[in-house]
């Protein structure tokens, strides 16, 4: 076989298939009909990160009729309580009422954003105000030790 022969060859064989489009969690998405295959797209995305990447347990599709929307649900551990995240394309934006529609499904939620490059980004949203942990580091000790001199200097 000659040389140009082997090139037609491989210039000849079609691309490998998408195998996002064949994977059977991927059609579960679509099947849920929200219209918006951007977000399924991202909703998929967020799906494999949590699945493969992070171990996250029991992961599940689901459809939010009032927002049209694939969220997804799942654990982030055995035992763990289950969590509602919703994926959307990083240029869309996101109003009140969409977040209270998910918040009132009565598990705590993620907010994922979904950049072009496939960057995923995830925001804990609460109904109300988180009390933070404490800080921790060298400063802390820091202003201990300085409200120690102020009082022994008085």
């Amino acid at each position: 076989m000659s040389e140009a022969s082997d090139r037609e060859d491989v210039s000849e064989k079609p691309p490998p298939p998408n195998w996002i489009l064949q994977h059977p969690t991927y059609h579960l998405m679509e099947k849920l009909e929200v219209g918006d295959s951007e977000q399924v797209h991202a909703a998929f995305l967020v799906y494999m990160d949590l699945s493969e990447v992070r171990q996250w347990k029991e992961v599940s599709c689901v459809k939010s009729p009032e927002l049209q929307v694939v969220l997804l649900e799942g654990r982030e551990k055995e035992g763990a309580p289950v969590q509602t995240i919703l994926p959307l394309p990083a240029h869309r934006s996101v109003s009140h009422k969409s977040i209270r529609h998910v918040l009132d499904r009565g598990f705590p939620m993620l907010l994922c954003a979904v950049a072009s490059d496939s960057t995923l980004v995830y925001q804990r949203m609460t109904d109300g105000l988180v009390t933070p942990d404490p800080p921790v580091g060298p400063f802390q000790d820091v202003g201990r030790r300085q409200h120690r001199k102020r009082r022994q200097q008085c």
